[in-house]
């Protein structure tokens, strides 16, 4: 098949969508599609071969510098994006497009005015994000959800990325829905470098807490460190290690520690990449997800299934839809039940060793690469039949 893939987000970066769409091409290459991918100005090169031909949106220079989430700054570039995306596709003759997140709309005109399908690629409910972002347009919620309910309906296929946002597709009319869950990105029998982890570099010897992940408002990084507060002063060597964020934010949230007095015992080492992950995992006792918004499942958390290590996260449907009790420690999203269960792990080792070892195994049964190819491949033959006929995926070759 020919593919116009809209990612609407810098790419690449390693943070959750752009990692995702990485996914995507590999797998549309092992299918043997040929791909043109339509993203924004900034990030890192790559290449995916003959077939990946990746297209940047021709946007001002002040455009740069875009956040995860909805922002006005992301707005523009999408203003700048629909118009170049529609000239693309009138011309060629593309199979599908693959719309990600609010690129959604443009398939959807692109479809109107042309006649070519699309797929609804749905890492997140926009609505719900918009109106976490800027409580001011809680009064559109309606509209907005109305609106994103007709690209929904119109789509050939819709594509969650968990179960909480395909019950919603499927409720505002989906005919074809397909979950394509993230996966762990951990690499295998990678021999551990201690440089590359944190307890030789931050001189670390106690129970260590590990986070991973951007510090945007809605990973709940005030949650994590009022709760590490509430903890620290009992368990004077537990340490707080966070991984991740930019530089504005890494400053806001290492002077919060130290207004909080949990300084000495935490460290905040800003952005790692994916391969250094195997290496912060060693080192970590227990990684934790404080997320308090949102119904998606953080990617991170199939890498912290797989990472050997146990979890604490919040109750909330973005985690209680992959994880259980048997995988992991849940509290609800208050400082004190987090602090709860930090107490609680670093009381009783044995249990941590009971949720790393049946996490491990969940990871391993159901978050591979394998099976994120099958889910693509179940799809594309779903939505279009006469279209992928003797076309397979070849992972096994």
């Amino acid at each position: 098949m020919k593919i116009l893939l809209l990612a609407p987000h810098p790419f690449y970066q390693e943070r959750g969508t752009p990692i995702a769409v990485d996914l995507l091409l590999q797998a549309f290459v092992r299918r043997g599609d040929s791909v043109d991918v339509l993203t924004y100005p900034e990030g890192e090169e790559r290449s995916y071969g003959p077939t990946v031909r990746i297209f940047r949106v021709r946007a001002p220079r002040f455009l740069r510098g875009i956040r995860p989430g909805f922002s006005l700054k992301k707005l523009l570039v999408d203003a700048y994006m629909a118009p170049q995306a529609m000239r693309m596709a009138q011309a060629s003759s593309y199979d599908v497009v693959h719309a990600v997140e609010e690129a959604a709309f443009m398939a959807r005109r692109i479809s109107a005015k042309l006649g070519i399908p699309y797929v609804f690629d749905m890492d997140s409910s926009m609505p719900r994000q918009i109106a976490d972002k800027l409580p001011a347009a809680r009064p559109l919620l309606p509209l907005m959800r109305s609106v994103e309910a007709r690209a929904i309906r119109n789509a050939a296929a819709v594509v969650p990325m968990c179960d909480a946002i395909a019950e919603e597709a499927k409720a505002c009319g989906a005919t074809c829905v397909e979950v394509l869950r993230d996966i762990s990105l951990l690499a295998s029998d990678v021999p551990f470098a201690p440089e590359r982890g944190f307890r030789q570099t931050e001189h670390i010897v106690g129970t260590a807490f590990l986070y991973v992940g951007n510090l945007e408002a809605y990973q709940g990084m005030d949650l994590l460190l009022e709760a590490f507060a509430e903890t620290a002063p009992t368990h004077p060597d537990a340490m707080l290690v966070v991984v991740g964020g930019r530089r504005e934010d890494v400053a806001a949230y290492r002077e919060k520690a130290a207004m909080l007095g949990i300084g000495a015992q935490s460290r905040f080492l800003g952005p790692r990449p994916v391969a250094d992950m195997p290496h912060l995992f060693h080192d970590a006792d227990i990684l934790v997800s404080p997320r308090t918004q949102g119904v998606n499942t953080p990617m991170k958390i199939y890498s912290y299934l797989d990472a050997g290590k146990p979890t604490l996260a919040t109750r909330l449907p973005t985690h209680t839809q992959v994880l259980t009790d048997e995988v992991a420690m849940l509290a609800a999203p208050t400082k004190e039940a987090m602090a709860e269960g930090m107490r609680h792990l670093l009381e009783h080792p044995e249990e941590r060793e009971a949720l790393a070892r049946n996490a491990k195994a969940l990871a391993q049964s159901r978050y591979s690469f394998a099976a994120f190819e099958d889910a693509l491949n179940r799809l594309y033959n779903r939505a279009f039949p006469s279209r992928t006929d003797g076309q397979t995926s070849l992972k096994s070759s």
